[in-house]
């Protein structure tokens, strides 16, 4: 592998591909040499404000060339970058904040008519504060007193040497964290998976070799950037290939059509749902899509007739399947070029080089499936006892995933023993919604699973217990719910239920809830 860190990855980039053109974001387009550089005055910044090698600093901000700045520049000055999800609320941001012991945040404005900073402070304000976060960058022209703007923040770097911030990059090392990426699990307490540079480098290195990703491409970022297929299978990847990203904030498809027409877009990467809305779209005969070459889906189901009609109907040269999760740093199995169409739409693929995958049961029977190599994370941030519950003595990851391995090595995932279920792409963890729904006054008892549903895949179904007296109707419900958690996460059915079905030991037995 030819880069030790991700800050020597865009310091090569910066000099190979220094005239190709590295990010488009609307009338602004930057070279990889003008990247580079951006990069560098971010990096100055951190260290100008005390930032050392292994601080955590955050970024709550939606895809824009403001977070890949901010964020590779943290990146290069030694820090562990901290993803947080765009969804989350007030609330689950600062848990996250706290848990992580973040110095710096980086935080967007106003997105989607939130402010994410009042949205900020108020939980903080209710909750026990975050004693660790001494400073709040705002990626805007505007912020509070006691917070920063952008380029205030950039600009108080500028009495740090050039030397200086190429020394503190030189000095990253392989085997350091690059990054902790916070996931819920069945308990619905947020665990941070550690990743180190080494592990990044390499598992993108072998996504983009067997994507084909190339020089030249045009790449539209629909994925988020707080997840690993956003920021590592996007922005790492085409650092590495001196691809053009095209960050695009919100999944719009119009908007999609739009970009991948004016852009020539080559390369789109996404859940399956957003590929079956650009083919249903009315609208898109009008625009030209015949640049569309490469296109990499998982996170779903993918129905067998959607790779053909991609195939078909767009032309496109490339369609690939893939698994992953934030513990194997975000991919574990991924179909090969070439593979027969129906491999590509019944499975994930094998096993990525490097690594091992096996099922807890005989060949073609389902089990929990294990992953074992150099993608596997070095632990639960600062959980010791979470970390001993997934990995075991001898490196294997136990996934919480049921799947099928075929005699090819192919593996299908089939269920989900930890019970999470994928909402368009995101995923959902009953554990989590069921604990902030037993929150609300009206509620005595619930329990939540996962539904199909046409547009998203699946949402949740909430079955509630009401406490004696009760008035709660299902609107009344969603409607709070709404409030106190992403979106992505609130119910989309509620069904009231005198009590839940339990076993003998007390657990809700939610086969009973599925049949």
């Amino acid at each position: 592998m030819e880069w030790q860190s991700i800050p020597e990855l865009v310091r090569r980039a910066a000099e190979r591909y220094a005239d190709t053109e590295a990010v488009v974001e609307g009338r602004t387009r930057i070279s990889y040499g003008e990247l580079g550089a951006r990069v560098e005055r971010s990096a100055a910044a951190c260290v100008a404000n005390g930032i050392e090698p292994g601080d955590r600093v955050a970024i709550w901000a939606p895809n824009t060339l403001d977070w890949i700045v901010a964020a590779l520049g943290a990146v290069s000055a030694g820090a562990v970058l901290v993803p947080l999800n765009t969804r989350f609320k007030g609330t689950e941001a600062a848990d996250v904040l706290r848990r992580s012991g973040a110095r710096l945040l980086f935080v967007t404005g106003t997105f989607l008519g939130t402010s994410y900073v009042a949205s900020l402070r108020r939980a903080v304000a209710r909750g026990p504060g975050l004693p660790e976060l001494e400073q709040v960058v705002v990626l805007s022209d505007d912020a509070p007193a006691d917070f920063r703007t952008w380029k205030d923040f950039l600009a108080s770097g500028d009495g740090v040497g050039e030397a200086e911030v190429r020394a503190r990059a030189d000095a990253v090392e392989g085997s350091w964290p690059s990054d902790i990426v916070y996931t819920s699990g069945t308990t619905g307490r947020p665990k941070g998976a550690v990743i180190t540079h080494t592990q990044t480098l390499r598992a993108y290195e072998v996504w983009s070799d067997l994507a084909g990703l190339r020089r030249g491409d045009r790449y539209l970022i629909v994925n988020p950037f707080f997840h690993t297929f956003g920021y590592k299978a996007g922005v790492i990847a085409c650092l590495m290939r001196g691809a053009t990203m095209i960050p695009q904030p919100v999944f719009n498809v119009g908007t999609a059509l739009a970009n991948i027409a004016a852009e020539r877009v080559s390369v789109l990467p996404g859940p399956p749902t957003l590929h079956q809305s650009l083919l249903d779209h009315p609208a898109r005969d009008s625009h030209d899509l015949s640049a569309l070459r490469l296109v990499v889906t998982g996170a779903a189901v993918v129905p067998l007739r959607l790779v053909e009609r991609l195939r078909g109907e767009l032309g496109v040269e490339t369609v690939l399947t893939a698994y992953g999760l934030s513990e194997a740093s975000g991919i574990v199995t991924m179909c090969r070029r070439g593979d027969d169409p129906s491999v590509i739409a019944s499975t994930s693929g094998r096993a990525i080089p490097g690594t091992e995958v096996r099922v807890e049961a005989p060949l073609g029977e389902p089990g929990e499936v294990l992953v074992r190599g150099f993608n596997v994370m070095r632990g639960y941030y600062e959980d010791a006892a979470a970390t001993a519950e997934v990995l075991t003595d001898d490196g294997w990851l136990r996934t919480g995933d049921v799947g099928v391995l075929d005699r090819g090595g192919n593996l299908r995932i089939t269920d989900r023993i930890k019970d999470m279920f994928i909402v368009g792409g995101f995923n959902a963890y009953p554990a989590e919604i069921e604990q902030i729904l037993g929150l609300h006054p009206e509620v005595a008892d619930v329990a939540v699973i996962g539904v199909p549903d046409t547009r998203l895949g699946e949402v949740g179904k909430a079955y509630v217990v009401r406490r004696p007296g009760a008035v709660l109707t299902g609107d009344d419900l969603i409607a709070w719910a709404r409030r106190e958690m992403a979106n992505y996460k609130v119910p989309r059915v509620v069904e009231f239920v005198g009590e839940l079905p339990r076993n003998a030991s007390g657990k809700v037995v939610k086969g009973e809830l599925r049949a």
